[in-house]
């Protein structure tokens, strides 16, 4: 009897489950921000990734025939993220009737050439522009209304108060999320997501047409006030300035909120375009939870006052009112051209918001922008914009191979970021106040100075100090690490004291190599005598607490150097 009803009970425990399976894989998360110790990362396939990026031309990305030569110069340049736009008027041509072939033309090519995407959503505007719409949507201002000058003049800018323009907007952003998480949530091909492009008002600070008319005279949004009360004691200093103008009141037109004249109107404008695409994010995240981010065109020195740039955009200032207003979109992320480019960035990397810039410059500058975002601001990424244009070029060849360089580190990087252990320094000969630089690691100041030439004290021939190019960019990115300290650097020579100043340091060990594609490190020589020999005036070097050694990178290509300290 038992040996009959063996079999049935084997059967039976497999048939409910309690004998052995096949396991099954674990679906992954979608990629994320998540934060990782004291940074905000961007997690792909259950692992943190570096956005070592590029931005394609406007229009590259429209033809898959057009980009057939460009992936095999990007894949060979060292990017590792390509961000290419996808527009409104390609996706939805006729109303309702959605296109996705330049969207799997991306994925499938990209995919060949193991790059990842971030893809820019042009949809309502661009630049602050309405260029990329469907041409049903351009033909169609009464039930897509414009925003008009103070004459009632209209202005080629979709208003942000049309509820049609953005529910449109919103269901072809859903659609393509939609397409997105059916053909490429396994792959992860796809790890951001922009929505629009440098939005805000040209020409005047705030829309003047009916609509908008009708609600700056009305109540500013209970949201609003609520959440600035809320966030008091953290808000920024441009926001408290203007709440504080008008007497930080809880309710109230927005010129009673915020007092009579231009910030008022931007504040309003910057509200009413965050509330528009936040509708656009969630309405998308709700089909496919990506992180997404918006970028802003910044205020240039010239610009007088809002309109000049575009008003209401996510412009350093405007963060307080866009974090109320759309907390489906997690970047605020600068748009930098301009030449103080650490500067620029702590402003947007100010109250909590991750950094991440992705429009800058390519070639020196750009890897020295790179590297001071990554290493001393723990950005998510960087991308220079139109790199296919000129990526194969001598003019970016050092942005190549810091791209190639930081990515065989990757991994070692973003733990650094995690656990505090990384800084960085951006120096420039036409910038007095950055052709010197120092940060903190542990127990060490790391004091960097861009490559320089001349004579010091007693005419002694000197590696630092003199005089500097005015051309010349340098950087490092610097790695805290059990054994010593890593770094990689252009351009620039590096000497230690110590955080307490007490006794000197000097350097023990030195060698140069490089890293493999699997992240061994490749030793290469020992340096010591002329090659780490900075200073010979020892004398004054002791005087201002220097060994006169220290590590000089010295050529515009970037190197590794491995190096442990000791003290005496």
């Amino acid at each position: 009897m038992a040996a009959m009803l063996l079999p049935a009970l084997v059967a039976g425990a497999l048939m409910s489950g309690c004998g052995p399976q096949t396991e099954q894989p674990t679906a992954l998360e979608p990629p994320h921000l998540e934060q990782r110790g004291e940074a905000t990362q961007l997690i792909v396939e259950g692992r943190p990734w570096l956005v070592l990026g590029c931005e394609l031309g406007n229009s590259t990305a429209s033809s898959r025939t057009y980009m057939q030569t460009v992936w095999p110069k990007l894949k060979a340049s060292g990017v590792n993220t390509v961000l290419a736009v996808v527009t409104w008027e390609q996706t939805e041509p006729v109303e309702g009737q959605f296109d996705f072939t330049v969207v799997d033309g991306l994925l499938a090519d990209a995919r060949a050439n193991d790059l990842k995407l971030a893809l820019l959503w042009f949809g309502s505007w661009k630049n602050g522009i309405t260029s990329y719409t469907p041409t049903w949507v351009k033909r169609d201002t009464d039930r897509f209304p414009l925003a008009q000058t103070p004459e009632g003049r209209p202005l080629p800018i979709l208003s942000t108060l049309g509820s049609e323009s953005c529910a449109a907007d919103a269901r072809a952003f859903a659609a393509l999320m939609r397409h997105l998480k059916e053909v490429d949530a396994t792959e992860q091909t796809v790890v951001l997501m922009q929505i629009e492009n440098e939005v805000g008002l040209h020409g005047h600070p705030r829309d003047y047409g009916p609509l908008a008319e009708e609600a700056f005279c009305s109540p500013v949004p209970e949201a609003l006030t609520d959440w600035l009360a809320t966030h008091r004691e953290s808000l920024l200093p441009e926001t408290r300035t203007a709440w504080e103008a008008g007497g930080c009141r809880a309710e109230g037109t927005w010129e009673e909120v915020f007092g009579k004249g231009d910030r008022a109107a931007e504040l309003f404008m910057a509200w009413h375009y965050a509330a528009y695409m936040e509708r656009i994010a969630a309405a998308g995240r709700a089909e496919y939870d990506l992180p997404t981010f918006v970028n802003a065109w910044i205020v240039q020195p010239e610009d007088i006052r809002p309109g000049n740039y575009p008003s209401g955009g996510p412009q350093a200032q405007n963060h307080d009112i866009w974090r109320a207003a759309a907390p489906h979109i997690d970047l605020l992320s600068p748009d930098i051209y301009l030449d103080d480019f650490p500067a620029i960035a702590n402003l947007y990397a100010r109250g909590g918001n991750p950094l991440f810039v992705p429009e800058s410059r390519s070639g020196q500058n750009g890897a020295a922008n790179a590297a001071y975002a990554i290493g001393a601001l723990g950005a998510i990424g960087y991308s220079p914009f139109g790199f296919e244009r000129n990526c194969a070029e001598a003019v970016n060849t050092t942005f190549c191979q810091f791209c190639q360089k930081a990515g065989r580190i990757a991994d070692t990087i973003l733990a650094a970021q995690a656990e505090g252990h990384i800084g960085a320094a951006w120096l420039k000969g036409s910038n007095p106040r950055r052709v010197k630089e120092e940060f903190r690691l542990g127990d060490v100041r790391v004091v960097c100075e861009l490559v320089s030439s001349g004579m010091r004290n007693g005419g002694a021939p000197q590696l630092t100090g003199g005089t500097y190019d005015p051309e010349a960019v340098g950087y490092l990115i610097a790695i805290q690490q059990e054994e010593g300290y890593l770094f990689l650097g252009s351009n620039v020579r590096v000497t230690f004291l110590p955080v307490d100043g007490e006794g000197y340091i000097g350097l023990a060990k030195v060698t140069e190599g490089d890293f493999d594609a699997q992240g061994g490190w490749r030793e290469g020589r020992w340096l010591n005598g002329d090659e780490i020999q900075l200073r010979y005036d020892l004398l004054y070097a002791v005087e201002e607490g220097f060994s006169g050694q220290g590590l000089n990178f010295g050529v515009p290509e970037p190197q590794f150097l491995k190096v442990e300290l000791f003290n005496y």
